[in-house]
């Protein structure tokens, strides 16, 4: 069943709107690529003065099912721009500058070509998804068990800090999707950064 593209993208990037988060994954569904096309043109006009994006990851034309990612360029370019986090993804495979400010545009890129031609999922999503590095390594290294608590991800670390984050993060979504579903359109709801 084909859901409402923009009910999804509350849903699942509350919080990207809000401004709490760099980046948001959502698949979509749906059996006309041209119109998904509009869409995320659409929401670039729409969004891109508020410093959001949007962009398809991955899409397969047989499935019907696109990977769609809304994220905000500054949040990320510092997530980025983390040394231990661009170690890391160095050590996962990923071409990045020596020196400088990261290439967003370029590592996207890069992530979309391993989520589409890879056999393996790239766990290292989470780095792009604003989770805390620990946690993303964490996951990796456990192969999804052993974490200390499970809320909007797997989390590694302290559970007391990961359950007040996954509580701030939830009671974003449900307040946005309340305003959502009365009439609030998403441009008001997305946060300038």
């Amino acid at each position: 069943m084909e859901r409402n593209f923009e009910t999804v993208m509350v849903e699942q990037c509350a919080p990207v709107l809000a401004g709490l988060k760099p980046a948001g994954l959502f698949r979509y569904e749906t059996g006309d690529c041209a119109d998904l096309a509009r869409r995320v043109k659409n929401w670039n006009a729409q969004l891109n003065p508020k410093g959001l994006q949007v962009r398809v990851l991955k899409g397969c034309v047989r499935t019907h099912r696109y990977l769609v990612y809304v994220y905000r360029e500054s949040k990320l370019c510092a997530v980025l721009a983390d040394e231990k986090v661009q170690s890391f993804l160095r050590q996962e495979g990923y071409r990045l500058p020596e020196t400088g400010v990261p290439d967003v545009y370029g590592l996207l890129t890069q992530l979309s070509r391993r989520l589409c031609c890879s056999a393996e999922f790239p766990h290292e999503v989470g780095v792009f998804l604003g989770y805390p590095l620990h946690d993303v390594v964490g996951f990796i290294e456990n192969r999804g068990q052993n974490f200390t608590c499970c809320g909007c991800w797997k989390a590694y670390g302290d559970p007391a800090i990961a359950q007040k984050h996954f509580a701030q993060l939830s009671k974003c979504t449900a307040v946005y999707l309340r305003l959502f579903h009365s009439g609030t359109p998403i441009l008001r709801l997305a946060v300038a950064a």
